[in-house]
């Protein structure tokens, strides 16, 4: 199917804006350590649940050690590293700098990409790759006029989101050497899932996390947030970017999710009634510009 892997990355970008609207809601009501760890908590049980009626196991057993290496890999990049300096970042320079920073995934994507899965990116894909990245650029750079909370950067944040893009970047590029060894891209998210869930579990005995847990456990509506935040994200959104990357560059792939922030913005308008400003739709505009180009 032609574009496909665009078109499934183009998909995990909507569904990873409507897991983060999710998990933002629930990390407000019982913190964002608690919701690490339940949204992967419940996208495991998804994964055990899917792989039970379509295979017969719970997990991907009957891949190849290979595949389990390396997406094992891929899940202690992404899911542990690369999202635990990602919400530290959020807490200590806020958002807005922080996604800034996490737009340079896409360039560290393509660039280990080519360095060592020998991926190459034409002229027009370098183009729309730009624009795009210039045009989330804008949106996220844009300080709203009624936020109360003003963030300042600090070299401890700004390296902690720099973490949170190597880490993305890292955890796609080590994904693609072992999808050849699973039979989906669901058992790649599910094999990339586990291990990412394991160090988190570790982390969490160590560091005494487990009754800021059981209180988000008992918060129905924060639940239910995080319940829709697993499947859009985690189940949903990681197994799309695992077929995406099957078919089309790292880079190329990363290049897509990095519109969240823009397409945050009707929701932000509809959850928040957050004023929509000339400089956030013109920003939108010259985003899906350098993704219009990415289909060419």
């Amino acid at each position: 199917m032609k574009f496909f892997g665009e078109m499934a990355a183009l998909s995990t970008a909507f569904c990873w804006t409507v897991s983060s609207l999710c998990f933002a809601l629930a990390g407000a009501r019982v913190g964002s350590l608690a919701v690490n760890i339940i949204r992967l908590v419940l996208a495991l049980m998804g994964f055990v649940v899917y792989g039970l009626l379509t295979t017969g196991e719970p997990l991907p057993f009957s891949a190849t050690p290979s595949a389990w290496f390396w997406l094992s890999l891929s899940g202690l990049a992404g899911f542990f590293f690369g999202d635990l300096c990602l919400f530290r970042a959020l807490v200590l320079i806020g958002p807005r700098l922080s996604m800034l920073i996490m737009a340079l995934a896409p360039p560290m994507t393509a660039l280990i990409g080519w360095l060592t899965l020998g991926e190459k990116l034409t002229m027009l894909n370098l183009m729309g790759m730009g624009i795009t990245l210039v045009g989330v650029a804008w949106v996220v750079t844009e300080t709203p006029e009624h936020d109360a909370v003003k963030h300042h950067f600090s070299w401890r944040g700004g390296l902690l989101a720099l973490g949170g893009s190597v880490g993305q970047a890292a955890g796609m590029v080590l994904a693609k050497p072992g999808l050849a060894g699973v039979g989906s891209p669901f058992d790649a998210t599910a094999i990339r899932l586990v291990a990412g869930l394991s160090a988190f579990l570790v982390l969490a005995v160590v560091l005494g996390w487990f009754p800021q847990v059981a209180r988000g456990l008992r918060d129905r509506r924060a639940l239910a947030q995080s319940t829709l935040g697993a499947l859009m994200g985690p189940f949903l959104g990681v197994t799309l970017m695992m077929a995406a990357i099957t078919h089309i560059p790292t880079g190329l792939a990363q290049t897509f999710v990095a519109l969240v922030p823009v397409l945050m913005i009707p929701f932000s308008w509809a959850v928040y009634h957050e004023r929509i400003s000339w400089r956030a739709v013109g920003g939108a505009l010259l985003a899906f510009l350098g993704v219009a180009l990415l289909f060419l």
